[in-house]
């Protein structure tokens, strides 16, 4: 081979590496973001503590099935609170993101029986709804666009004024969704992060524990993120919530290092939002974390001596007998405490919407 020859193949070679090496990070990009957004799913019903609405509910609650579209998948949404005569207002519901509306059933029904009608759906690839996976942190806001769509247009809410709540995916899914045009009277984010790629760059830190890699890989981040929600790939928080002026009440616990507290939730943007009508509630103590604050104090004292005699189990059986030795214990859990609601959590959003909604009924009257 010449030296022309050989100078032209190691160029070509040169000029290769780049390109392989974009197309490798691109790659890897993708089967990471596809691994992080699988379907959700709830728990094996055996080996949970939790109540569930049949058959924990379905006596005293009638349930309304419904389907709508959003984004070319059918979704399942669902309606409480049928047997209120006169319903306060619809709350709209969304959930957090692995799971579907029913890991909150307590707290929604805790809304009916204050008199809320609640539309709750289980999202994209969530659950019993239609999705190969639940493909990215922007998809809770557009889900919850097209529900409250399909809510505007469905005759048994008409009339009724319209208050959200959402919690991480979802959290952010109410604050986000305020860039779109609806009429909403109150809205209530529990855990949401503000911006769905500092989330997820931040998601990737947790999981790999090498920040330098995320670095370096946040370009294919922003990419992906990009060619999957196109022109909604920097749908925000904080701007939803500035955009509409709709009163917010931005709820997080400074334990939760999840959707981190101080790093990416929409309350640590406070110097960003210039809604007036925000206000902020921060849970603290030893539960305030990401999860836990949905139970009350008792609930959560004895699940976590629940998951210490769990951890022992594991450690001291095996197999057939491990198996036994969990059927048995999760049989003998006190549901009656674990399902017990952070009612005071609840109180403080209840009255917060109450105040909103008698507002907007006296547009006179001081809260």
């Amino acid at each position: 081979m010449s030296n022309k020859k050989k100078i032209a193949a190691i160029a070509a070679v040169a000029a290769a590496v780049p390109v392989l090496a974009v197309g490798a990070a691109s790659v890897t990009t993708a089967v990471m973001m596809r691994q992080n957004f699988q379907r959700g799913s709830y728990p094996e019903r055996k080996r949970s503590t939790k109540y569930w609405y049949d058959p924990d509910y379905i006596t005293k609650h009638p349930r309304l099935n419904v389907e709508f579209e959003s984004c070319g998948n059918t979704l399942q949404g669902y309606i409480y609170g049928l047997e209120i005569e006169k319903p306060k207002a619809l709350l709209v519901f969304a959930h957090g993101i692995t799971t579907g509306h029913e890991m909150y059933i307590n707290s929604l029904m805790w809304f009916v029986d204050q008199g809320y009608l609640v539309f709750s759906y289980d999202a994209t690839g969530s659950c019993t709804s239609d999705g190969s996976g639940t493909v990215g942190l922007v998809q809770s806001a557009l889900d919850l666009d097209n529900a409250l769509k399909f809510a505007e247009q469905y005759e048994r809410f008409e009339g009724l004024p319209v208050v959200l709540f959402g919690h991480s995916w979802g959290g952010y899914a109410v604050a986000a969704v305020q860039n779109f045009d609806h009429d909403i009277k109150a809205v209530c984010s529990v855990s949401g992060y503000a911006d769905p790629l500092e989330m997820l760059k931040l998601g990737a830190e947790q999981n790999t524990k090498m920040p330098r890699f995320v670095k370096a890989m946040s370009p294919f981040i922003w990419g992906y993120n990009k060619a999957t929600f196109r022109d909604h790939s920097d749908l925000n928080a904080v701007a939803g919530i500035n955009r509409s002026g709709i009163p917010n009440l931005i709820v997080h616990g400074d334990q939760d290092h999840f959707v981190d507290y101080d790093k990416v939730s929409i309350l640590s943007k406070q110097k960003q939002i210039t809604n007036p009508n925000v206000e902020y509630y921060t849970l603290s103590g030893a539960f305030a974390n990401h999860e836990d604050i949905w139970r009350s104090e008792d609930a959560n004292v004895y699940l976590k001596e629940f998951r210490q005699h769990i951890a022992e189990l594991t450690e001291t059986f095996s197999g057939a007998e491990l198996e036994k030795a969990l059927d048995e214990c999760y049989a003998e859990a006190d549901r009656t405490v674990t399902n017990q609601v952070n009612v005071e959590m609840l109180r403080k959003i209840e009255a917060f919407y109450a105040k909103h909604l008698q507002t907007a009924e006296n547009p006179t009257e001081q809260a």
